[in-house]
């Protein structure tokens, strides 16, 4: 087996369906939360609607009920296998908000249930990774599988976009960062990162670090572009990932 980049693997290709029938292909890739390992994606995805007007996307006119998750096999780098997650139960989607801007928010948290057999290799959301400067024209990567393509095996695909707009100001009163980049459907719910292949790096602090090796900075997560004419695509701040992710208490 070569030598892989980590985010090559983090990144998970999303099938989702009804009653078996495949509707669409997405992205996602996992983190860590206090109710266990979450997929996180973007709610479009899950729910199969349009988050702004709530229309549906498939042309079958059919929303998702199941996602099957193409996971990394345990212990077997290069082996990947489909494991299906239900996505609505008796009470309603299974899937977890934003606690404060919930729908208007285009990602979500599902919980993962069907582990057996499975290695996660999950984001750290942000924390602790190296500041690595990322400001107007810096590089970013959007991994994910663009029409549901696979790089060989079930590796991801890396697409390089950059940055589109000041980091620190929301977009539209909203936690989003603007990159440009031509990505393509099923980019949706990648993971969109900062990725240096060593050497002299400049850091967010206006220093500039050396590293030996390969270092990256998770930035957040790839929902779409801000309409089909362009390619302006929208990624919602890790803080506001990580802010979703503390929400999810245990049950009682």
């Amino acid at each position: 087996m070569p030598t892989v980049a980590l985010q090559s693997v983090q990144s998970l290709l999303l099938i989702m369906q009804h009653k078996m029938q495949q509707l669409g292909t997405g992205t996602g890739f996992v983190a860590q939360t206090p109710k266990g390992p979450a997929l996180i994606t973007n709610w479009h995805n899950v729910a199969g609607r349009r988050p702004d007007n709530n229309a549906i996307l498939s042309p079958t006119g059919l929303v998702p009920d199941e996602v099957v998750i193409v996971h990394n096999r345990m212990n077997k780098l290069g082996e990947w296998f489909g494991v299906p997650e239900k996505l609505v139960g008796p009470d309603g989607p299974l899937w977890h908000e934003h606690p404060t801007l919930r729908q208007k928010a285009d990602f979500v948290a599902l919980p993962l249930t069907q582990l057996n057999d499975v290695q996660l290799y999950p984001y750290s959301l942000g924390v602790g990774d190296p500041q690595i400067r990322c400001g107007p024209a810096d590089v970013v990567s959007v991994i994910g599988f663009p029409f549901g393509l696979q790089a060989g095996g079930s590796f991801a695909v890396w697409a390089t976009g950059f940055v589109a707009s000041e980091p620190d100001v929301d977009f539209n009163d909203l936690p989003i960062l603007l990159i440009d980049c031509r990505s393509r459907p099923g980019q949706s719910g990648s993971a969109v990162i900062s990725y240096r292949s060593g050497g002299m790096v400049g850091m967010d602090d206006g220093s500039a670090a050396a590293f030996a090796g390969p270092v990256a900075r998770f930035i957040g997560i790839y929902s779409g572009r801000i309409n089909d004419q362009s390619d302006i695509g929208i990624v919602w701040k890790a803080a506001a990932i990580r802010q979703l992710t503390k929400s999810l208490w245990p049950a009682a």
